[in-house]
């Protein structure tokens, strides 16, 4: 079965511009606006379909590091934390099979042709200076909210910035037209990111894709200090229970990718909430409640594209077997064996971690919660006792 990843790609870029837009104040949509000019030049200067997805990819991806690096940002270009941002974010998307080899692209998309960037270099991949060029301009900008009276402005802003190497600035030019603003606006920039992004088509069965996609659940468990570990242990939880199961390929790897996405909603709850270290009130509870629509409401835009398992299965994590659970209270008969699954792996983590207000649990403890809750009706005893017997012996 085939996917499409390039639209995983972009509901993840939705997502870090939820984040940047709390902690930093940046634009809506800005990765998608990146992209979306990124493709625009790429296509003017000839790139095949291979260039181009690999091009957009890292400009949906640029500040996927964000929740790693900004705790300790200074700001300025020579600023540690910029190189940070810079390292983090390459490194994250090395495991990214791309359709084509282009090397370096975020981690030298702050270099600047007179050599201000952080690394000081003025000899980089030219395909990082288009998504710096595009990168910059809409910070600076805001191009979802200009109209055809400001490209004069952005025009000359564009030609003055001394940091860029001229082909760069014409290029940039030349693609952004009265057309093209028009269409980076919020109600307009999805349908202009699918009209420029071209498909990229994964194989569900590559053995490749939990290394692939391991990155996003890494970038969301850092949106909190206390959950630095929580989908990275879901991972390892749920691949050992596919083992178990003996899942095939296709279905152990669609389980993997919605247990590192199962909290990306949770990139769009306030950090403040997320780290309060008392009690919450029943505001702050609904809020933090409401990741799992927001996850649902994230991935909704993998429907159709060969993920809609991943989607279920990831949103459904907080449903209980009694109807208590959330975002849709489903019961039993709604909720398929890997949506139980994962509910039962998100509590065991949850309990099992160190938290502010409980103490880290061992194997036995953890268990006995969870054999609590299955007698009470609220998850699978069947699948407990599975994840008893496969993990009882594990460190």
């Amino acid at each position: 079965m085939t996917f499409r990843m390039d639209k995983l790609i972009v509901v993840f870029g939705e997502a870090l511009d939820i984040v940047e837009g709390e902690m930093l104040g940046c634009s809506t949509h800005h990765g998608k606006r990146i992209a979306a000019l990124c493709a625009a030049m790429g296509r003017k200067l000839g790139m095949d379909n291979d260039h181009l997805i690999t091009l957009t990819s890292c400009a949906l991806l640029h500040d996927n590091a964000l929740t790693e690096y900004i705790r300790s940002e200074q700001g300025g270009p020579h600023d540690p934390a910029m190189k940070l941002h810079c390292e983090y974010g390459q490194r994250n998307i090395e495991n990214l099979e791309f359709p084509a080899a282009i090397k370096d692209l975020i981690l030298y998309h702050h270099e600047r042709a007179d050599g201000s960037g952080p690394y000081g270099k003025t000899d980089y991949p030219f395909e990082a200076e288009i998504i710096g060029i595009a990168d910059e301009v809409d910070v600076n900008w805001h191009l979802q909210r200009r109209s055809a009276e400001d490209l004069p402005k952005i025009a000359e802003f564009i030609r003055e910035s001394y940091r860029f190497f001229p082909e760069t600035q014409a290029l940039l030019l030349e693609v952004l037209d009265e057309d093209m603003l028009r269409s980076l606006r919020d109600g307009e920039i999805g349908r202009t990111a699918e009209n420029l992004i071209p498909p990229w088509v994964m194989d569900s069965a590559d053995p490749r894709l939990p290394d692939t996609t391991g990155f996003m659940g890494r970038v969301i468990d850092y949106k909190s200090v206390f959950t630095q570990i929580h989908s990275t242990g879901i991972v390892e939880k749920a691949l050992a229970m596919a083992d178990y199961y003996g899942y095939g390929v296709s279905e152990r790897n669609q389980l993997c990718l919605a247990a590192n996405l199962h909290d990306i909603g949770k990139l769009a709850v306030p950090t403040a909430i997320l780290e309060k270290p008392g009690p919450l009130n029943r505001e702050e509870f609904r809020e933090i409640a409401s990741h799992a629509q927001k996850t649902a409401e994230l991935l909704e835009a993998l429907d159709g594209h060969g993920l809609e398992n991943v989607k279920t299965w990831a949103s459904s994590h907080h449903e209980k077997l009694d109807g208590s659970g959330y975002p849709l209270g489903k019961k039993a008969a709604d909720l398929e064996a890997n949506s139980r699954l994962l509910a039962c792996l998100d509590i065991y983590q949850a309990v099992s971690e160190e938290r502010p207000y409980h103490p880290a649990r061992n194997h036995s403890d953890t268990m006995a919660i969870l054999r609590e809750m299955a007698e009470h009706g609220a998850i699978d005893g069947g699948i407990a006792g599975d994840i008893d017997k496969a993990l009882g012996n594990q460190p």
